[in-house]
């Protein structure tokens, strides 16, 4: 074990560089990201050259690592865009009953949806997703229209609270 630790020094990392370096272009196709990627790579490499087994290639390693990192790069993009859209819409003008016509962005209120509390999570479904007015949904509580508009308001900010801390809204 002592031996193979030893055998993966930076020396030999940094002969695999540009062959990462060219793993990763080919992954993401932009140069600067390749550079960054191949970079990373060589840092958790080195902080976890422990756990190089010799059951592959060096290079077969370190390919996985930046296919990783890549992957992990691509999956924060895609959310900084969805969260950026959804702003974006929100910037515009659009309600919160335009903005969740989107399905992801519908998917994620479903997710909200059940970690709030009755009857703020009933009260925004009816209005939202059965389109209920606030007096058709103020009588199947039995209660005010105003008891319903506060309710759905309620339930509204709960909604984008919780979106906003999960990096959505």
């Amino acid at each position: 074990m002592q031996g193979r630790n030893k055998a993966i020094d930076e020396n030999i990392l940094s002969g695999e560089y540009k062959a990462v370096y060219r793993y990763a272009l080919s992954l993401c196709k932009n140069e600067q990201d390749a550079e960054d990627i191949a970079s990373e790579t060589f840092l958790k490499a080195l902080k976890s050259k422990d756990s190089f087994k010799q059951e592959s290639s060096l290079y077969t390693w370190l390919c996985a690592i930046a296919k990783n990192i890549w992957l992990n790069t691509l999956k924060k993009r895609q959310k900084a865009a969805s969260s950026d859209s959804l702003e974006q819409m929100a910037s515009e003008g659009s309600s919160f009953e335009d903005i969740i016509d989107d399905k992801e962005i519908a998917m994620s209120i479903h997710k909200v949806l059940h970690e709030i509390s009755e009857p703020y999570k009933e009260v925004f479904s009816l209005r939202v997703f059965g389109q209920l007015s606030f007096s058709e949904i103020a009588l199947l509580f039995g209660k005010t229209d105003s008891w319903a508009r506060v309710t759905y308001h309620r339930a509204r900010k709960m909604i984008s609270v919780k979106l906003g801390k999960d990096g959505l809204l």
